[in-house]
Formats: C-alpha cells, structure tokens, sequence
C-alpha cells in the first residue's frame, strides 16, 4: 500500500477526499478515484479510488442571465454553474451525458478495500477512516466528469461573483437541502464546516484552503467566502468541492473517534459496520437530492458495502467467490492470466479498460529531500539511472505498462522537447535561482533512460556510479561511504504487500551499486504516522493530477508545504524557482496561461530529479460480476461508477450460480 496525492477536481464525489487520507496504485479502493468516486484504493482512496481577476478574461464562464460575451464591464453576475478557464458546456443539460436518467435503482455494489478502520470521520487528523464515507455528504456543488474543471449545483442551487474581482462569492444554499433528519442545510452549517476544516483538518487540506480569508452567514441560505487576494481564481470553485456537515454535531464530535458518522445530507446512510470486515451504506430513499440535474440518473445502487483485506491476494480469492463484484484490477499478472476461474468460464466476468482521458498518474519512488543523502542532485541522478523500467515491464508487468515521462504525462500540459518560446520567457528570469544540473537538465529535450530490458543494467549502473564518485562518495572494502565517511545507507518505507515485487529488485540494484539499502515494511497506521511526520528516506508515492492544475500543486511542491507535517510534500522540495511558477499558475488567466505554466513546472520538477518514475497506465483496468450496467459511453475523466447500475436478472442469476 502506499500513498495516493489526487487533486480531485472533476471527480464525481468531491475527489478531494482522497487529500483527507493517504491511499495506492493500490490504495482504497484504488483504481477509481478519478477513476472511481471519491477515493483510491490502498491507495487510491476511499470511495474508490480525488475543479479572478477578470471573468471578461475568460475566468469563470457559465450560465448567467446575459452571455458572458456580452460583458463589456464589470458587474455582479449570478449564475448555477462554474467553470475555470472554461465554458460549461452541461449548463443547460437535463442530465449529465454519461448518466441514464431511466437508470432502475435496486441491488449492492460490493468493492474491496485494504488494511482497518477505527472511524467514520476522514476529515480529521485522528484515527484510521472507513472506505466510502463521500457517500454520507453532498458538496455545494459537484465536478462534472468529462470536463477539465467545472462545476454544477449540488447544495448550492447558485452562486453570485463580481466578474472583475475574484476576492470573494456567495453561494446560496438551495432551498430544499436537507439533512438526514430532515433538518435544513443552512449557511451557518456551511461556515462551521470551514471552521472546522481549516483549524482542525487534515494538513493539506488547511493548505488548500489556505485563500480562504473569512466566511460570512449572510442569511440562512446565503453565505460568502472572503479571500485573501483576488489572485487564486479556482478557489471560487474549490470551496464548493468539500462536503457540508450538520453544525450541531460540529460543534460536539467533528474530530472525535468513533463509528458515528458527522450528520450529512448525502445520498446514502452509513447501515452496518462490522469492525475491521466491512462497511455497509444504504440508501435514503428522502434523499432530498435525487431529482438534480447532476443526481438524475445517478446512485442508483440500493446499497454499497466495502469489503476488507489484509492483501490484494486473499482480495482476489474473495472477489473469485463473489464476496465483493466489483474489482479495479492494479496488478497486471492478474489481468493477463489469472481471471481464468470457473466463474469467467461460466461467462459470468467482465474484463473491462476504462480508458482515463487525465494526465497519467506520476508513481514513483519519491527522494526525501529532508535526508542530508539526497541533497546533491547527483544522487538523485544515479538512484534514477539505477531503475530498470525496461526488465520490470517485460518480466512483471507483461509489457503493459509505460514509464512516465511527464508529471502530466499522455496530456496537452505535459512538456515536449526543447522548451517553446514562450516557456524560455518564463525560465530564463529563474535560472539563476536553480543548481548548475537543473539549469542545463530544465533546457533539454528531457528524457529518462532505457535498459535493454535483461535484467542487469550495466549501462545505468555504470553511470550511476560515475555520478556518485563526481558528488564526492567512495569506496571502501566494498562499501559505498558518503563525502563525510558515513555509510552510504537508506530505506525504502512500505506498507501492505503490493509494492514488495517492485521495490524488491530496485533494492538489489542499489546494493550493487554498493547502498546499504533496505526495505522497511510497517502496518498501516504506522506507515501513516510516519509519512505524516515525513520519517522516510525513500517512499512509493502516487501523484494524480486533474486537467486543470491548480492551488495544490503548492501542497505537492511547495517550500511552505515542505515544512508542514501531514501535507504531501513528501519529497520536500524547497525551490523557489518552482514555487515562482506554482504562483502563476494559480493565477492564469486562462486555459493557455495554465497550459504554459504547467508545463514549465513539468520541466522544473523533473530536472529537480525529486522522484525516481516507475510506470502506469493510461486506462482503468476493472474487472466485474456480470450484474452491473453503465452507459454506452463513459466520461473521459472517470470510470464513474456512482452512474452504473444493477440488471437485476442478471443479478439473480449470480445470485443463484453462487449458491450452488
């Protein structure tokens, strides 16, 4: 298992609660977070698996009483949907294009998700979460899905801005919200959500929340969030991904560690928890919500249950017998041999790849830049060239995976090449801020190397070596010592037992070039204790990214995050030429500005050599009993599963084959 940072701006569920917990390739419920709602497995979390300044420049764009091209001044506008450097194009939409609004409702969707729990609250910093608590929680607005950031009423039915200054909106809380006890959502619920978030929230979510200057109850059903400056143009729509709890039980349990979940107002109650086995949510037939236009056609399953495993193995065995029927399948010797079992025979087993139109997740072996060892770049050179992607993919992968080359790899905000014009305007100001390596690497056609794919990687081994000796390392009665005569050693931390087949070899590579290295392998809550603290030398980390980057790339590379204990700067990078560029990033004006700036932060990371890539893949492999149904066409940024639904013929069928 290892740790999953996805910002979540176009998932259906508030993606941003996978930033509430660490999660995997194989995290929670990993595959579908932006490939599943609300989460990642193990990694990818929990549900499964996560969008100012002129809007006459193009900011947010959306249905308002005039045309946005008719705005020739600035004025106050309210409008029910928001997009970020974009149009909405579902604005006047009956329902969402991958839903089906004649979807029947009935039947359990059963996942499967690692390790234990000891809590219902995600948001807090205490305790071990359950899988799937985004069921319990609408947001003030909701992502769409094939877009790169935009939003849609959820429990806000709109919002009011002033198209020239993104220092502030309201959003006004609709009318009919309500809780599970039938109680309003009132705006007061809204601003104590917030206070609760940013004093006592998960660190990178306090981060991300950082813009937020005050939040005001204006009335019951209008409240305004105040920002610190008018530059962060997204945070008009992020302050609507977050879910909104009942002030009451706020004010007496929000970090408190139990079963009972803070009241929501969400589409699903929590129904069964059987302690470190499985947790049940059934559905609130008063959902208040059902007949939105992001809602119709959507949670249509009568229950959802999250299964736990102590590893993916005894997972599979459990999904081969029916015990969940749903599966995100991250292990590729799986999928090219192993779903051979009496259950597919019978034609009861669908193979599926989704395929994921958002950058390609950046997995890899992250540096911490906090360790003296890693300091000189040219030891995060030599631990780079020591990786043999080539052999992996042919002996353990089956060939079906790629190496990341990009931070936004398979995307149009992936670098290419030289850098164009525009982005030397950007670099040539920051050079001088940079160490000689990253200057000369952040001006290449960059590209990782290859091995011949046969297991001994001389060539990379070979430069690796020299790159060690150039930064002052030595030999000694066959030991690697640093420049300061200590032993050169390090550890690689890991929790659960996925991730032991790649580290595993990569480990014996170092040892050849003379590291004491090792592997340390911890149970979950300590593995998350630890890399909350950052008390690591190397980690597996997963970084996802939307197709609008935004405000959190601050908390994944960030100097002021680097220093924050529980944030997902786990690589501890403190640049200042990275954080100059995080800045205008944020504050584009428009698509091409964030296009540009995020592929010069492409170029500046990796020339910073902060994370060794190990591989992905561009689509979604999930593997299911043969009950469940979705639409012809899937969205292009989710796998979204919240819009499936149960045949229940086809239900009885499996029912009836599994009693046998």
């Amino acid at each position: 298992m290892i740790k999953v940072n996805v910002p979540h701006k176009s998932a259906s569920m508030s993606v941003i609660s996978a930033l509430a917990t660490l999660v995997s390739p194989v995290r929670f419920l990993p595959a579908l977070v932006a490939k599943v709602p609300g989460g990642s497995r193990g990694a990818i979390k929990p549900t499964y698996f996560k969008v100012g300044t002129p809007l006459l420049r193009a900011v947010l764009a959306i249905t308002v009483t005039l045309p946005l091209a008719t705005i020739s001044h600035a004025e106050i506008v309210t409008t029910t949907a928001l997009g970020h450097n974009s149009t909405a194009v579902h604005k006047n939409a009956p329902y969402m294009p991958y839903a089906n609004p004649e979807a029947p409702t009935g039947g359990t969707l059963s996942l499967d998700a690692r390790g234990s729990f000891n809590s219902a609250k995600k948001w807090t910093t205490t305790g071990m979460p359950m899988a799937g608590t985004d069921y319990l929680y609408d947001t003030l607005m909701t992502g769409s899905l094939n877009e790169a950031f935009t939003m849609y009423p959820q429990l806000a039915s709109q919002v009011t801005y002033d198209t020239e200054d993104a220092s502030w909106i309201i959003y006004h809380i609709h009318p009919k919200a309500r809780f599970w006890d039938g109680t309003p959502v009132t705006s007061s619920d809204v601003k104590a959500t917030f206070d609760a978030l940013l004093s006592k929230g998960p660190m990178s979510i306090r981060s991300y929340l950082a813009d937020i200057k005050a939040v005001q109850v204006l009335d019951a059903n209008r409240v305004k969030f105040t920002f610190q400056s008018a530059e962060n143009r997204e945070i008009l729509l992020t302050v609507g991904q977050f879910p909104i709890f009942s002030k009451a039980t706020i004010d007496t349990d929000f970090d408190t560690i139990s079963f009972t979940p803070l009241m929501g107002s969400g589409p699903y109650k929590l129904a069964k928890v059987d302690a470190g086995r499985s947790v049940t949510y059934v559905r609130d037939p008063n959902y208040w919500g059902r007949q939105l236009m992001v809602n119709r056609g959507r949670y249509n399953f009568d229950r959802i249950k999250f299964v736990y495993y102590g590893s993916d193995e005894i997972a599979f065995e459990g999904f081969k017998s029916g015990q969940y029927r749903f599966r995100s399948e991250n292990k590729a010797s799986n999928w090219a041999k192993s779903y051979d079992f009496p259950a597919t025979q019978a034609g009861l087993i669908v193979k599926e790849e989704i395929p994921n139109g958002n950058p390609m997740p950046m997995q890899g072996f992250v540096m911490n830049m906090r360790r003296p060892l890693f300091q000189d770049i040219r030891v995060r050179q030599a631990l780079t060239a020591a990786y043999d992607f080539e052999w992996m993919n042919a002996t353990l992968f089956h060939g079906q995976y790629e190496r990341p080359q990009s931070y936004f790899h398979g995307s149009e905000l992936a670098a290419k090449g030289e850098p164009s014009k525009a982005e030397l305007q950007v670099l040539n100001p920051l050079l001088t801020k940079l160490e000689p390596v990253q200057r000369s690497e952040v001006m290449k056609a960059w590209q990782l190397p290859k091995t011949d794919g046969k297991g001994f990687n001389r060539e990379g081994l070979l430069k690796a070596r020299q790159l060690l000796l150039d930064a002052g390392f030595y030999y000694q009665d066959m030991r690697l010592y640093q420049p300061d005569g200590k032993p050169a050693k390090l550890e690689i931390l890991m929790t659960g037992d996925t991730m032991g087949r790649v580290i595993l070899p990569y480990i014996r590579s170092l040892q050849r070039l003379g590291f004491d290295a090792k592997l340390r392998q911890v149970d979950a809550p300590q593995y998350y204790e630890r890399v909350r603290r950052f008390d690591y030398d190397m980690t597996v980390d997963v970084f996802a990214q939307s197709l609008s980057p935004g405000a959190e790339q601050a908390y994944f590379w960030g100097s002021k995050a680097a220093d924050e204990e529980g944030n997902s700067n786990t690589a501890g990078i403190k640049n200042p030429a990275i954080d100059t560029v995080i800045a205008k990033l944020i504050a584009a004006d428009n698509r091409d500005e964030i296009i540009l700036y995020t592929q010069v932060l492409d170029r500046l990371l990796r020339a910073g050599y902060y994370v060794v890539p190990t591989y992905g893949k561009s689509t979604t492999n999930v593997a299911y009993w043969d009950e469940y149904r979705h639409v012809a066409t899937h969205p292009s940024n989710a796998v979204a599963i919240d819009y499936w639904w149960v045949d229940q013929a086809a239900e009885a069928k499996i029912n009836a084959y599994l009693k046998r």
